[in-house]
């Protein structure tokens, strides 16, 4: 039966082809747009690669610490001393790895002396390699051996291995030169997308070659300083159980240092989900609620309003056939049979259109993903020259996109084609048949 039915809905696709492009042009647009909205967020939260542990991960990125003697108060990222005494001797982690600044300001000297370029730089600790699952080509992330002696060795990604020496084979114990000191290559990593902000970078050295990595920020404060946290927890419970034991780690300094300053971490760690939408540890305003009611306004405005217009068309579609219709319930077809023709054929179109729809889509997030993937952000990321800015397969082609094509499928035949049939379907059989003459 379903197969008649898509049967005479590709006949009546050729035979109103007018009402069918509209339709499905309609059905496409409306579609893409949320398709475009779906990834982009699908890209920021879920597991790809190299971040596949997103779901386990946790940030703290910021600390205040206020003087009431001297009446000021002092925000930043924590200090290599406060790394020591108070991040590293925490018990409920799996990992927990520092990154040390943001790395803007180192330039390399290519051999070949094509000129200066500076890369995409992180300055990070052997942990790092264990929370991000980067695929090593070649060689092995350097050791904690290396962070401690300071050593100048790197990870380089394959992008970075090809500019520099033409290959990305073979190139385990060669040396570059970054700001004019030579760095031995100890691994080649396979590139991931500037879109993983969190872990990418084409050069990875560890923090304890950048200057002054282990003085404070501040004098006033010895524990501000220039380190971001990450932590990697088993799940749910050991999270809850780390950001209780950072809550008494508080209260415990807060006790010892009363009279002097006290600190504040907010509700840090922060778990990835959450800083995706909440740019400052500090916010106060910030609510769940608020963000969870504004992505359900989008998508209710992305559906319906094309929904209504796609709506208008098969009113009136509805109406041409309504003599058709009288002589089907003449000779016995039940409401129920018709309008599950009419539903059938509908769907049929809005499958179309949402194929068309993902098509756009996908031509939109490759052709425009340098400010698509950043349209939400409060302060978009500057995107560093030579930065590779790419949308990989599992970002475009994952299950969920097609489940999501597939759902909005369904939802925009039923807003648009069930209360318009239903209505035509309800009028009298003699109504139906006069409308022939």
């Amino acid at each position: 039966m379903r197969r008649t039915y898509l049967t005479q809905a590709f006949t009546l696709l050729k035979q109103n082809r007018l009402f069918s492009m509209l339709y499905i042009a309609g059905t496409g647009l409306a579609i893409a747009m949320t398709v475009v909205v779906a990834v982009v967020y699908y890209v920021k939260l879920a597991p790809i690669y190299p971040e596949r542990n997103r779901d386990n991960t946790l940030y703290l990125t910021y600390v205040s610490f206020k003087s009431e003697q001297k009446a000021m108060t002092y925000q930043s990222a924590l200090s290599y001393r406060a790394l020591q005494e108070w991040i590293y001797p925490l018990k409920n982690v799996v990992e927990v790895s520092a990154r040390f600044g943001n790395a803007t300001d180192y330039y390399v000297q290519p051999a070949d002396r094509s000129g200066d370029f500076r890369p995409v730089q992180k300055l990070v600790d052997p942990a790092f390699f264990r929370i991000y699952e980067l695929q090593f080509l070649e060689g092995h992330p350097f050791t904690e051996a290396d962070l401690a002696s300071g050593i100048h060795t790197a990870v380089i990604s394959d992008d970075i291995a090809r500019r520099l020496f033409g290959t990305a084979e073979g190139v385990v114990g060669r040396s570059f030169s970054m700001d004019y000191v030579n760095y031995r290559v100890c691994g080649v990593v396979r590139g991931a997308s500037f879109l993983t902000g969190q872990s990418y970078a084409q050069i990875y050295v560890p923090y304890s070659v950048g200057l002054n990595y282990k003085e404070p920020s501040t004098s006033s404060f010895p524990y501000c300083g220039r380190f971001n946290v990450t932590f990697l927890v088993k799940d749910n419970a050991q999270a809850e159980a780390l950001r209780t034991e950072i809550r008494d780690l508080v209260r415990r300094v807060n006790a010892q240092y009363k009279g002097q300053w006290q600190m504040e971490l907010w509700e840090q760690p922060t778990s990835h989900t959450l800083s995706v939408f909440k740019d400052y540890p500090a916010d106060t305003s910030f609510s769940s609620w608020k963000v969870a009611g504004h992505l359900i306004l989008m998508l209710l405005v992305l559906l319906i309003v094309p929904s209504l217009n796609l709506s208008g068309l098969i009113a009136s579609r509805m109406e041409s056939r309504l003599s058709e219709m009288g002589v089907r319930k003449a000779f016995g077809a039940s409401k129920s049979t018709l309008l599950s023709q009419v539903m059938w054929e509908n769907f049929f179109l809005t499958l179309v259109g949402g194929l068309l729809g993902l098509l756009v889509a996908w031509s939109m997030l490759y052709v425009g993903r340098e400010w698509i993937f950043m349209l939400f952000d409060s302060w978009p990321m500057d995107i560093a020259e030579g930065a590779n800015l790419y949308v990989s397969g599992e970002m475009l082609f994952a299950p969920v996109v097609f489940i999501v094509v597939f759902v909005l499928c369904l939802i925009l035949n039923l807003l648009s084609a069930l209360w318009p049939a239903w209505t035509s379907l309800r009028k009298p059989i003699v109504y139906s048949l006069y409308e022939k003459r």
